[in-house]
């Protein structure tokens, strides 16, 4: 059995994101919470290069090279300088959500205890894939969110993932 069935609900939150994201434009893709924050476009790339990198990075998961984060610990949002437009983004959500959901297709209640470690500022970290799935969920509801309330801010309509697109 996979474990696909007990995190369900995230298809929610990503298929809010989904819908969302090709109904925005230039400009309110550069929307920010505050002068020093990121703008949407960024959020966005955020949110689906965390799950390449937890997923292809720290666990070794396959399909890196099919999103536009082959290298994991590169996002866009390293490169305020670079705006990227909405088609640029759905393609970073899909494709990144395609790793999501071949984990979850093919792991096993049983797998997610398997431990992986990551070295981060010279300190060894470890993590199961139980702790990294509860990190990305918990991660996309966020910056979904924050997405969401800066959207819904500016009176623009924002993603709520219990409503049918």
């Amino acid at each position: 059995m996979s474990v696909a069935p007990i995190f369900e609900g995230w298809q929610r939150t990503q298929t809010s994101l989904s819908h969302r994201m090709p109904k925005l434009g230039p400009q309110e893709l550069q929307l920010r919470a505050s002068p020093g924050g990121w703008p949407i476009w960024a959020i966005v790339s955020h949110i689906a290069v965390a799950r390449v990198y937890w997923l292809c990075g720290v666990l070794k998961e396959p399909g890196a090279e099919k999103t536009p984060f082959p290298d994991p610990g590169e996002g866009w949002e390293d490169h305020l300088d670079v705006p990227r437009q909405s088609d640029e983004l759905m393609f970073a959500v899909e494709s990144s959500w395609q790793v999501v959901k071949s984990c979850l297709a093919r792991w096993t209640p049983e797998m997610l205890g398997e431990t992986f470690t990551r070295e981060r500022a010279g300190e060894l970290q470890r993590h199961t894939r139980q702790s990294v799935l509860t990190r990305l969920v918990m991660h996309d509801a966020f910056h979904c969110g924050e997405i969401s309330n800066l959207l819904g801010a500016r009176g623009l309509a924002s993603m709520d993932p219990w409503e049918v697109p």
